[in-house]
């Protein structure tokens, strides 16, 4: 059997971070924490790029435009959805979620989900660089994997070939 094991080796890529200027406190600290990770596993500086959206809702929208162009390997999208007294955060959630999923879906680029969504601000603070450590850094981290993946599985030889 041959077995595909991790590559977390980011040289070579060229990565998107789409991050909502919505809870900035919150999305600043994901930033930091996938920058971190994409440049110590060896991303070439010239080769990450950030691009801030009003809100998470609007992610899924720029991760689509940037998977499209054929630019990046992988985007990691950031942010966070803080639970309120209304519906809202179901909404948001979902559209979210489900946007994300579907750039993934049709364009076969990895994008990494790090839209943090919590009942409230402490939970997304230990999960943004807390005591729960760094989800924009976890999220870099598969980013990195799926794009070695994906790149590995193209270039595979075909069974019987």
């Amino acid at each position: 059997m041959n077995v595909q094991t991790p590559d977390l080796d980011a040289r070579g890529l060229s990565v998107a971070l789409v991050a909502s200027r919505f809870n900035h406190l919150i999305s600043i600290r994901l930033v930091e924490g996938a920058r971190t990770i994409l440049l110590e596993r060896g991303l070439d500086p010239a080769q990450l790029f950030l691009y801030w959206v009003p809100g998470a809702f609007e992610i899924p929208q720029a991760a689509r435009r940037l998977a499209e162009s054929g630019r990046f390997d992988a985007i990691v999208t950031l942010g966070s959805v803080i639970r309120g007294g209304t519906p809202h955060f179901d909404y948001v959630c979902r559209g979210v979620t489900d946007g994300v999923r579907e750039v993934m879906r049709t364009t076969n680029v990895p994008v990494a989900f790090g839209v943090l969504t919590t009942d409230d601000i402490d939970q997304a603070i230990a999960r943004a660089g807390g005591s729960d450590g760094n989800k924009g850094g976890e999220v870099a981290l598969a980013a990195i994997e799926m794009a070695r993946l994906l790149r590995s599985i193209d270039g595979a030889p075909r069974a019987n070939a």
